[in-house]
């Protein structure tokens, strides 16, 4: 990940005497020579180009490997904890990739040394299926295009030239069904492009493909009826949508000396904060070794947080859709998780972007510009504000944010992920969903036609003949938290009401606290009636007024799943059951749905919890699920306004006083 800002003067501006065209050139010029000649300067960095194409060279002269292999992932393999904690910037470390390899049917893992330039570890993993990968995508429209049955069936919906018409397996899950077993499965639904700038308003409804990816076979054409096509696909540029409102008056936030952040590779520093980040092809934005300078001491927060996993269940059991239940990031991130950022409305004009680099199917590394970016925001808020109304004086501090911003495209679906870096020692993790909603065509014109109520059964109307189905989103954070030092406790506070037998009150509450012993009472859920607080606490840290430093897990709104705890929907995605899921640290635990979810059922957070652990007083990790429960609005059409979900890490008794008391002024 490289800065494509570290000039300021690279920037368009109108006072500028020199060409856009010449600034442009300059700039894309000084991008590429920084791609290829940086070199990693922290244990964390991501992969470089040269170190991509080292891996490639490692695996083809290995003899392992040949024209047919395909890379499902190439990723960087995270030294051992203890090392990067205990590294100094001159100290050299270790670089390792995993690899997940996919030979046919047969899938290995791999470890390269780059440092020796060898295979250092290649096994062969039984029984699971790696991620999709974009080949298997293409050549399933290829094959399906070309069978007489779908064609055919094509031709009794009106449809006779397919050329504008586009095709895409969706993963089958694991329904128990005898006769998946064993097979890389996809479902292949199409959609029509024509008349419309945006297909997925156009489904083309009630005919499904049952392809084997491994064996590119058609193993068989549902059609479960004509629905005709609507006329109008999800159309939102001007010229479909309208006159557009007047542009308003500028609202600009200028810096023209420059951001406060410093940018030092991969490591950010501000105000009293210092962290490391990259954008990982699977996860996306990984933010590690966090700091807070506290006076004079550097104090530990967070070691590694990330994403972990995305699960989008659709409620529509008919044929054609029940299995349609995904898990975004373990199933389609081959080719990598972030989108690329535009300039001025994905990110504000004073934010700094990044390039990544990934690794597409093949194993060639490509790069990905604007993968993430980091800006500094006045949240429009007071950090701190009082009135005196005895002296008549009033003490107030704006609040200023750092904000590390990320996007991913998935499907219809584009998520934000935001890092949210405040004044007074809190972490807010956003995630903000946007994008179009998955539609299905019905015959219905609307709710208030005849057949309306049947054919939104399972979703609502939100354009002429489309249904938005219900579903859920739901993201799984995983939160390596070290509050002051890697030994740390859940600490569950109770808020429990007191009946009282004497003076004028009858009731009041108080807290009630209990030290969280193994992971089976970790798993937790949000209950309004009986609240509580989930903080992760360091019994060795003891402050000046006699409690530990903590860090609360401080919810926002949220849900959990609401499926059948035993059906295979919900078994998929176990740990949207729960909010709070809290695991001692294990290298190779890092995603909450199992490091090959597609195709099956169970993994990840509660296989590994059933072993009910030891989590007091040792290295945890806290797993945090923020979701929601979408009932598509007419609102939602032609594009979803962003609706943003957050948890909160601040700090409890970490500090002797508030961390923000010391804002100037002028913040």
């Amino acid at each position: 990940m490289l800065d494509l800002r570290d000039d300021p003067k690279l920037l368009v501006r109108p006072t500028l005497r020199v060409s856009a065209a010449t600034v442009l050139v300059a700039f894309l010029v000084t991008a590429t020579v920084s791609a290829n000649s940086y070199q990693p300067q922290h244990p964390l960095d991501p992969l470089t180009i040269s170190e991509h194409w080292l891996i490639f060279e490692i695996l083809k002269t290995s003899g392992k490997v040949d024209g047919d292999t395909r890379y499902t992932l190439i990723d960087l393999q995270e030294p051992p904890k203890a090392e990067v904690l205990s590294w100094q910037p001159k100290d050299s470390f270790r670089r390792e990739a995993f690899v997940i390899v996919k030979q046919g049917d047969r899938t290995f893992e791999a470890v390269i040394d780059l440092t020796q330039s060898e295979v250092s570890s290649w096994r062969e993993v039984e029984g699971v299926q790696p991620n999709l990968i974009w080949e298997e995508v293409r050549a399933a429209e290829e094959l399906v295009k070309n069978d007489p049955r779908w064609q055919k069936a094509m031709r009794k919906r009106g449809i006779t030239s397919f050329e504008t018409v586009s095709c895409g397996p969706i993963s089958p899950g694991d329904f128990e069904i005898p006769s998946e077993r064993g097979r890389r499965l996809g479902r292949v639904h199409c959609r029509e492009l024509r008349g419309s700038s945006n297909s997925l308003g156009r489904p083309i409804e009630g005919l499904v493909v049952v392809v084997d990816l491994n064996r590119q076979e058609i193993l068989d054409v549902l059609d479960f009826g004509v629905v005709p096509l609507p006329d109008q696909g999800p159309n939102y540029d001007p010229e479909a949508i309208g006159p557009t409102r007047e542009v308003p008056t500028p609202l600009d936030l200028e810096q023209p000396v420059g951001p406060s952040f410093e940018v030092d590779g991969h490591q950010v520093s501000w105000q009293n904060w210092n962290f490391h980040f990259r954008v990982d092809p699977r996860v996306g934005l990984v933010v590690s070794t966090v700091h807070y300078t506290d006076g004079e001491r550097e104090r530990s927060v967070l070691y590694r947080g990330s994403l972990s996993e995305i699960f989008v269940p659709y409620m529509d059991p008919s044929a054609g859709y029940y299995y349609v239940t995904y898990l975004d990031s373990g199933e389609v991130s081959a080719l990598g998780f972030a989108s690329p950022l535009e300039r001025g409305t994905d990110c504000p004009d004073n934010a700094r972007y990044f390039d990544t680099v990934i690794a597409d199917e093949w194993g060639k590394p490509r790069p990905l510009p604007r993968a993430a970016c980091l800006f500094e925001r006045y949240a429009g808020d007071p950090a701190w504000r009082h009135h005196d109304a005895e002296i008549h004086h009033t003490e107030s501090r704006r609040q200023r944010d750092l904000v590390l911003r990320m996007i991913a495209t998935l499907g219809n679906y584009d998520y934000l992920f935001d890092w949210v870096f405040l004044q007074n020692g809190a972490i807010q993790v956003r995630v903000g969903a946007t994008g179009i909603d998955n539609v299905k065509a019905v015959a219905a014109r609307s709710a208030a036609s005849p057949s309306g109520a049947q054919d939104s059964r399972y979703g609502r109307f939100i354009a002429e003949n489309l249904v938005a189905i219900y579903h859920d989103h739901f993201f799984s954070l995983r939160l390596d938290l070290d509050v002051d030092g890697v030994t740390n406790s859940l600490q569950r506070d109770r808020l429990e009401m007191v009946e009282l037998e004497k003076g004028p009150r009858k009731s009041i509450w108080t807290v009630e606290s209990e030290i969280v012993d193994s992971e089976a009472g970790a798993k937790l859920r949000i209950d309004y009636a009986r609240p509580s607080l989930w903080r992760v606490i360091n019994s060795a840290s003891i402050g000046p007024l006699g409690y530990p430093a903590s860090y609360q897990i401080k919810p926002a709104g949220n849900a959990y799943s609401i499926l059948a705890a035993d059906s295979p929907t919900q078994r998929r995605a176990g740990f949207s059951a729960y909010q709070l899921w809290v695991t001692p640290y294990r290298p190779d635990e890092l995603y909450a749905a199992g490091l090959y979810p597609l195709q099956k059922q169970g993994g990840g957070l509660p296989t590994w919890t059933a072993a009910d652990r030891k989590i007091a007083d040792t290295d945890i990790v806290v797993w945090y699920t923020v979701g929601f429960h979408h009932v598509p609005r007419a609102e939602d059409w032609p594009v979803m306004p962003t609706t943003w979900q957050q948890v909160e890490v601040r700090p409890f008794d970490f500090f002797d006083r508030s961390p923000a008391i010391d804002l100037p002024p002028e913040n």
